[in-house]
């Protein structure tokens, strides 16, 4: 039986929501990758790093964005031991300047995913995937990258209906 892992970077602290900083205690991200485990089974994955991002919301976007210029790699926390037993990956992470978090770099050139489907899932306050999708084709080389799920991370309590239509296109419920 196809096995499914879900590997998400998500936010807590203070985020921006439609024009507003709020403090929150769970990642957008977060909030929709339990929604997905709700709806599915799979196992799960945090993408966490060593040193993580400032919890107030200006100084990680200037923290995010000299990674992205730098194109550095974040030591991460800690990898699972193996992706062999996994069929798909759904890859869940916020939308930081145009892309993924550059953690989540970190994590997709660690593994090899030739074989693999990925299916990308983005939170967002207006700017999509971004290049996000080519940026996993380039990194994941050998994986198929199917189309991504853009989420108002604003509206992420919100958005069961999207998820579960996305889940079905990719035959996973």
């Amino acid at each position: 039986m196809a096995k499914t892992m879900i590997a998400f970077f998500s936010r807590a602290d203070e985020n921006y929501f439609g024009g507003a900083m709020r403090y929150v205690k769970v990642g957008n991200t977060e909030i929709v990758c339990g929604i997905i485990k709700e709806m599915i089974e799979a196992d799960s994955f945090k993408i966490e790093m060593k040193e993580p991002y400032s919890p107030v919301y200006m100084t990680c976007i200037d923290e995010a964005k000299k990674d992205l210029r730098n194109n550095a790699r974040p030591e991460l926390k800690a990898y699972p031991d193996t992706l062999d037993s996994y069929d798909t990956i759904i890859l869940a992470y916020p939308n930081y300047w145009g892309t993924m978090p550059m953690a989540v770099f970190t994590f997709l050139e660690h593994y090899d995913f030739s074989g693999k489907t990925i299916l990308p899932l983005c939170t967002n306050e207006g700017s999509g995937m971004g290049k996000s999708e080519r940026d996993i084709e380039k990194l994941a080389k050998g994986a198929t990258v199917k189309k991504g799920l853009p989420i108002t991370g604003s509206n992420a309590n919100g958005c069961k209906n999207s998820v579960h239509s996305w889940l079905a296109v990719n035959n996973l419920l």
